[in-house]
C-alpha cells in the first residue's frame, strides 16, 4: 500500500473532528470527562489505521465523484466507526448498553460532520497533483491517437 499524503491529511483532520465529537457527546452522557477522554483517545489511534484503509480502498473505487460516492463513503465509514466506538465503548465503561447508546448518539452527528468533511476536502486539491497529471497525459495520448487514424 503506498503511502499518500492526502490520505494522511484527510485521516488526521477527520480524526480531530470525529475524536472531539466522542468526547462531547461520550461526557456528556456519562458525566464523567475521564471516560470521554479515554475513548476519545484511544478511538483515535484505531480510527486513525481503519480511516486511512477506508480512504485507500476507496481512492481505488471507480464510482464517479459525485454526492452519491459521498453518501456511500459516509456510510460505510459510519459502520466501521460506530462498531469501533461501541466495543471500545463496552470496555471502558464495563456497560454494553451504554456504549451502544454513545455509538447511537454519534452516529448522526459524525455522519453530518463526515458528509461536510467529504464534500470539502473534494474541492481540495492537495495531494492529487499526480493524479491531475496523469489524467491531462491520459486526454492529451487519447487525442493523439485519434488524429493519427
Amino acid at each position: 500500500m503506498r503511502i499518500s499524503k492526502r490520505h494522511l491529511a484527510k485521516s488526521f483532520t477527520w480524526r480531530f473532528i470525529g475524536s472531539l465529537d466522542t468526547f462531547i457527546f461520550t461526557w456528556l452522557y456519562t458525566g464523567d470527562y475521564n471516560v470521554g477522554l479515554n475513548l476519545a483517545a484511544i478511538t483515535t489511534i484505531t480510527k486513525l489505521i481503519w480511516y486511512y484503509i477506508h480512504e485507500q480502498i476507496w481512492f481505488k473505487s471507480d464510482l464517479s465523484d459525485t454526492s452519491k460516492r459521498h453518501l456511500m463513503k459516509t456510510f460505510t465509514w459510519r459502520i466501521i466507526g460506530t462498531v469501533d466506538t461501541v466495543i471500545f465503548g463496552w470496555l471502558i465503561t464495563g456497560n454494553p448498553l451504554t456504549s451502544l447508546k454513545i455509538g447511537g448518539i454519534e452516529t448522526l452527528s459524525k455522519m453530518l460532520l463526515y458528509f461536510g468533511h467529504e464534500k470539502l476536502w473534494y474541492k481540495i486539491n492537495f495531494g492529487l497533483d499526480m493524479r491531475i497529471k496523469e489524467k491531462r497525459l491520459k486526454k492529451l495520448r487519447e487525442k493523439r491517437n485519434l488524429q493519427n487514424r
